[in-house]
């Protein structure tokens, strides 16, 4: 996707991702337990919404977007001195291996062009064992509503370059070797299928 139309899209990100507040409850309250004290890299953070909820549990948070424009918005207010908001590209991290105890990617493995990439570099950064945490939007064509929410979006100009049933993206992440610990589908504008893994051992 065209990093300018993030950049344009910064200001109002929070605001229109208000009518699914109920999946970012469930987020919020499930993602620090499962992050405590943990050192945790977020790709794609967008305004840094989850980064300053989960941050408090954890032992240190990392923040990434491609977009300049979402990380200046990222780091406006108040928020933990232990979070971090940085530039990076998901498909070429700018970190050592194994440097991460868990990594977060929320909503945005459907919008690159080769999230098998994002995948490979999550995989370098984790520690052994490391957590892979990675909800993301299912079923775009689902519901009427669906429907209409993602033509909004394709004439913003948000493109889904991965248009993943429920079922085939839980089969996306495990064919490329990782096994989904849990995961729980949730009804939205978008339906949210919300999975956490760990890098199956080979």
């Amino acid at each position: 996707m065209n990093k300018k139309t993030w950049d344009l899209y910064a200001p109002i990100y929070k605001r229109a991702m208000k009518a699914d507040q109920k999946i970012y409850d469930f987020m919020y309250e499930r993602i620090p337990e499962m992050v405590k004290d943990k050192e945790v890299l977020e790709l794609a953070t967008g305004p840094g919404l989850l980064a300053k909820h989960i941050a408090p549990a954890a032992k240190s948070v990392l923040a990434t977007d491609y977009s300049d424009g979402m990380i200046a918005e990222a780091k406006k207010g108040v928020y933990p001195e232990n979070l971090r908001f940085e530039v990076a590209d998901a498909m070429a991290l700018p970190y050592e291996e194994n440097s991460f105890d868990a990594v977060l990617i929320a909503n945005a493995l459907h919008i690159v062009p080769d999230p098998e990439k994002v995948l490979s570099e999550v995989e370098r950064v984790l520690k052994p064992g490391g957590l892979l945490i990675a909800p993301n939007f299912v079923e775009h064509k689902g519901t009427f509503i669906s429907r209409v929410w993602s033509r909004i979006l394709w004439i913003a100009g948000v493109r889904f370059e991965h248009q993943w049933s429920a079922q085939e993206y839980l089969d996306f992440l495990k064919n490329n070797g990782w096994q989904v610990t849990f995961s729980k589908e949730m009804a939205a504008r978008i339906a949210l299928m919300y999975a956490e893994c760990r890098r199956t051992a080979e």
